[in-house]
């Protein structure tokens, strides 16, 4: 089951993206070449594959991959949260 993207998450993410998101999306291709490569090849064969543009392809899913990785977190962090 997927997390719920609250609008506290989106909003944080897209604030940070689209401050410079040229920058973000190279800083987002690092992260997931150590992260996780299988994912970024995978956006990367998609986003060079297609008839769309490849940097608009790769931004909106290393966006998801954001938003996804942040909700997961925070759920993460309130099931394991004890007083």
């Amino acid at each position: 089951m997927l997390p719920i993207i609250t609008e506290e998450i989106a909003a944080a993410a897209f604030s940070e993206i689209f401050k410079d998101m040229p920058a973000w999306r190279k800083k987002m291709i690092h992260y997931l070449k150590e992260e996780n490569p299988e994912i970024n090849t995978a956006i990367i064969e998609a986003a060079n594959n297609s008839d769309l543009d490849p940097k608009a392809v790769a931004l909106g899913a290393y966006m998801t991959y954001k938003l996804l990785e942040t909700a997961m977190k925070d759920a993460d962090a309130l099931m394991n949260f004890s007083e």
